[in-house]
């Protein structure tokens, strides 16, 4: 079996490449290139975090929003 390695002595990997060890000015990336390339995927869609679609997605328009120049009762009172 293999020794346990202390926490001290663990390098945390690139959360992109997992090549190189992690630097503090663009962490959980190893450089602003990795950090880019992950923004790049969220921005074209290429991550997605599972869960229901919008109500708008679905063709239910939702909650009407109030119109303009109408006021709440309760602050007129």
């Amino acid at each position: 079996m293999s020794k346990p390695v202390p926490p001290e002595q663990k390098r945390p990997r690139c959360a992109r490449c997992r090549k190189q060890p992690v630097l503090a000015e663009y962490r959980p990336f190893c450089s602003r290139r990795c950090a880019d390339a992950d923004l790049g995927h969220w921005l074209t869609g290429s991550y997605v975090i599972a869960g229901s679609k919008a109500a708008e997605e679905d063709g239910d328009p939702g909650p009407a929003a109030p119109e303009d120049g109408a006021e709440d009762d309760a602050d007129t009172r």
